[in-house]
């Protein structure tokens, strides 16, 4: 009678801690670290399209959910430090927000989850094995960035009459940079326009970089995804009225903020995507089991406002196919 007793009682106590550890486990918080190579401002709408994705799945932050967010405010040396802080943390995983940023979070950590914003080609960038199996501790978001210089360039020559030489803007340093010119130069070959590349490494690169541009008689800008240019959108989009360069760029954030044009993958879609990564990683996924996804929706925007500034007028045909027009 005494052994039945006991093994009720034993049975009863293990019961009793099992559903302890189930009520820790369910009332656990998530800690998600959110890493950025530009300011808090230039990826607002970014950061909150992520908390929607999050809120749309459940959670709620300061209850089952905290973000650590770290910005290297365009400073990408800053990103290795800022990438060991959170590991120091120890956050559950890292949101990396761009190519540059998840390079600094992988060479951080090989065991915290990265979940990637986005990158242009992580296969080839090194970061990844594959598409359909990324390995190791990375998955998430690619962009087709490469492909779309193609069609920035065939806007440009649409809306500028005569374009026969453009400036590129963008950043050697960043992951990605060789094959966004290898396809740049491609779609250039075929309209028979002729680039004059302009390299910025820091803030300071970009006034010099638009009177290189002057002095080479570009008739156009096309500005490369930078996490050193998109801090500075404002000044690019002053400079481009300024020097009555008609502009184009990767991003919404550069049209909003003044820049006349872009068409571009809608990168707000993607970090709102990336939330259901972080739902599968923290419901037990693993991220090398976790296929890489493509763009689902792209944007053209135009901003009248600095057509008008420059004295250029955009062809009714163009303005038709807008998803979005800025007057």
């Amino acid at each position: 009678m005494k052994s039945k007793i006991t093994s009720l009682t034993l049975c009863a106590m293990l019961l009793a801690l099992c559903g302890s550890v189930d009520a820790q486990q369910a009332g656990k918080v998530a800690w998600i670290g959110f890493l950025s190579g530009s300011s808090p401002s230039a990826v607002s709408a970014r950061v909150e399209a992520f908390r929607q994705g999050l809120r749309d799945l459940g959670y709620v932050e300061g209850k089952n959910i905290v973000i650590e967010a770290r910005y290297a405010d365009g400073k990408l040396d800053r990103l290795p430090a800022l990438a060991a802080e959170l590991v120091h943390l120890k956050v559950d995983i890292i949101i990396s927000a761009g190519p540059q940023v998840t390079r600094a979070a992988k060479e951080a950590t090989g065991t915290i989850p990265i979940v990637m914003g986005f990158d242009y080609d992580p296969v080839g960038n090194g970061l990844i094995a594959s598409l359909a199996r990324p390995g190791e501790n990375i998955t998430g978001l690619s962009t087709l960035a490469p492909e779309l210089s193609g069609k920035q360039l065939e806007l440009l020559k649409e809306i500028v009459p005569g374009l026969s030489r453009v400036a590129v803007l963008g950043t050697s340093t960043q992951p990605g940079y060789a094959q966004v010119l290898k396809e740049t130069e491609l779609a250039a070959g075929v309209l028979k326009v002729k680039l004059q590349y302009l390299d910025v490494l820091a803030p300071k690169d970009i006034e010099t970089a638009f009177r290189a541009a002057t002095k080479g008689r570009a008739d156009a800008v096309l500005a490369l995804q930078s996490a050193v240019l998109l801090p500075q959108r404002a000044q690019l989009a002053e400079l481009a009225v300024k020097s009555r360069l008609p502009a184009t760029y990767h991003a919404r954030e550069y049209v909003e903020a003044g820049g006349l044009m872009t068409y571009s993958v809608n990168v707000t879609d993607l970090f709102r995507r990336a939330a259901t990564y972080v739902d599968k990683i923290l419901k037990g996924a693993k991220p090398a089991d976790l296929p890489i996804e493509q763009p689902m929706k792209f944007e053209f925007i135009i901003n009248l406002k600095a057509a008008k500034q420059i004295g250029l007028m955009i062809p009714p045909n163009v303005l038709a196919r807008a998803d979005r027009v800025i007057k």
